[in-house]
């Protein structure tokens, strides 16, 4: 008998009569809050907690909650579709179907593999198709997956140039066995990111810094909008774009869009199907990213949910997660998340979450950045799937990346650290002095920040949810700190010993940034490394100036500042680097 627990639906809850007269006797106050009113989608200890903090009626409540039998409806789990022995006929030769193989391809950039085959039944579900791909002592095992009028792809990232050659496995006859061979040429593309310690690289090892935005359902929006996005973005640093699978019905976002994963009829969703065009003009707006030089950092579940793709059960879950990743894991700019505010999808729990992130790294030969992003209850990142932490934030950032670094040996990139905006939500009305502060903040902790763009607009296209242009004052401000990231010896910060009133990040000895944060100091004086001459630079965080110290200077000095919030101090070592800021 299923009973109430800390993760209940706090909507459960009170819809029903014993468990809302036990509230009453505990928490009265519970009942009057709009968290708990029938149509929202929080975890009760979570709402609790948010009602009455510290309140030791907290944990009586849920002591005697858990003992009523919460009589909620279940999700059907249902039976996994297992690709039949017997799909094609034993009259089928093996390896009969046509194959087209490029003629030529690239390092790090996509090869795909089109075979003709059947299309009798359901080939989405049907048919299961993989390919191994083998050059001298390296093998990726790669899956294929149906795109629809017979056509069956495979699609291939090739991470080495060479001759690859390439052997097909099928339950259907006429795809099993195919063989063939693919010539790679060096190139110049930089590939996919990966975690490098606690920071990230592409493949070929130059250093990827993310300078991350929001936009949430931009690509379920019109084709005008779309491309609206498209060359906002184009006019910014931003390198990373946190986007949906899903279409999300939320404040200012209830639009329906046109075309979802799944096809729709009269009777819903059918969940074994894809929608086909609905990949392609997703995959249209990736390459688009990329040749922005934009990362697609793609959710695949969230729980603002108007159509029931939040709680699909595991088998459709597991289906969906592994035809995305077998379709668009040769892109090199995808990037996953498992989940935007994970711990307010109420229906999967941690060891669902593991499960889906092993079907992720199942399907995905070529380890993408994998990562799940939280509300309130933040991921133990310490999890061996996850590549980065991802993590919902606003308050103390510098120190609590330094202390999630220490936590996790991974790289720390704060997806969500509040929005610059004015609507009437506290998490979206930050001015942009205050996003850019934050991006500072995170940066001088050797973490990753992302901004999000919350300005009202009357026919709410807001571009943290739909996109559209950019109207804030701090993407520029952003671009500059990419800049003085760049800088650095190694194109990345990592936090060093700070004072009490300012924080210290760089690389010690030879590149040095002091940022003052919201003080005014009128000046400071610094200590250079013994045996160490360095150039000091003044840098204005909001007006973007970097100003020289005049000289070339050895230990204690006293730099003029001027006066002003969002200051900081670099110190470069005298070959360190040049500094055009």
């Amino acid at each position: 008998m299923p009973t109430f627990h800390a993760r209940s639906n706090i909507a459960d809850v009170v819809s029903q009569d014993d468990a809302r007269e036990v509230v009453r006797g505990f928490l009265p106050e519970v009942l009057a809050s709009p968290l708990a009113t029938a149509d929202a989608s929080f975890p009760l200890a979570a709402i609790l907690e948010l009602i009455a903090p510290g309140d030791p009626r907290n944990e009586q409540l849920l002591d005697a909650l858990s003992k009523i039998e919460d009589r909620a409806p279940r999700l059907p789990i249902g039976e996994p579709i297992v690709p039949p022995a017997d799909y094609e006929a034993d009259t089928v030769q093996r390896g009969s179907a046509p194959v087209v193989v490029p003629d030529s391809a690239q390092l790090r950039r996509m090869a795909e593999i089109e075979i003709t085959g059947p299309r009798h039944g359901n080939p989405f579900v049907d048919v299961d198709l993989t390919a191994i791909f083998s050059l001298e002592d390296q093998e990726l095992r790669v899956g294929g997956f149906y795109d629809g009028d017979g056509r069956y792809l495979v699609r291939f990232l090739p991470p080495r140039a060479g001759r690859w050659s390439f052997l097909t496995t099928s339950n259907a006859r006429s795809l099993d066995g195919i063989g063939g061979l693919v010539d790679i040429a060096d190139g110049d593309a930089h590939g996919a990111v990966h975690a490098d310690g606690m920071h990230f690289s592409y493949d070929d090892g130059t250093p990827f810094v993310p300078l991350g935005t929001t936009a949430y359902a931009w690509t379920h929006q019109d084709r005008e909008l779309q491309e609206a996005t498209l060359a906002a973005l184009g006019k910014t640093s931003f390198n990373k774009l946190r986007m949906g699978l899903f279409p999300k019905h939320f404040l200012y976002n209830e639009n329906e869009p046109e075309r979802f994963v799944f096809p729709r009829d009269a009777n819903g969703f059918d969940t074994t199907r894809f929608d086909l065009e609905f990949f392609r003009s997703l995959e249209e707006r990736i390459v688009q990213l990329d040749e922005l030089g934009i990362q697609a950092d793609l959710i695949l579940f969230h729980p603002y949910d108007n159509w029931g793709f939040a709680k699909m059960g595991a088998v459709a879950d597991d289906r969906y997660v592994a035809y995305v990743a077998r379709r668009l894991a040769a892109y090199p700019n995808v990037w996953w998340s498992l989940a935007n505010e994970y711990d307010l999808l109420l229906t999967k729990d941690d060891a669902d979450w593991d499960r889906i992130a092993g079907v992720v790294r199942e399907n995905d030969p070529y380890n993408h950045p994998l990562s799940i992003h939280n509300w309130v209850a933040i991921w133990d990142y310490s999890s061996p799937w996850a590549s980065h932490a991802s993590i919902q934030f606003g308050e103390l950032l510098g120190s609590k990346v330094r202390e999630w670094r220490r936590a996790w040996n991974k790289p720390v990139v704060i997806d969500e650290c509040g929005y610059e905006g004015n609507i009437d939500q506290g998490w979206g009305f930050l001015s942009g002095e205050e996003e850019t502060h934050r991006m500072w903040s995170i940066a001088m902790g050797g973490g990753y920040g992302t901004h999000g763009e919350t300005y009202y607009d009357a026919g709410d296209t807001i571009f943290w949810a739909k996109g559209g242009s950019l109207r804030g004052e701090s993407p520029a401000r952003i671009a500059f700190l990419g800049s003085i990231i760049a800088a650095s010896p190694t194109g990345r910060l990592d936090p060093l010993p700070s004072d009490f009133d300012a924080a210290y990040a760089g690389v010690a000895g030879e590149y040095v940034l002091i940022y003052f944060g919201a003080g005014q100091p009128a000046f400071r004086t610094v200590t250079v490394p013994d045996g160490v001459r360095a150039h000091i630079d003044v840098i204005d965080a909001w007006n973007m100036t970097v100003e020289r110290v005049p000289g070339v200077h050895e230990g204690k000095v006293r730099v003029d500042l001027p006066g002003r919030p969002y200051t900081a101090i670099r110190i470069v070592a005298d070959s360190a680097v040049s500094t055009d800021g």
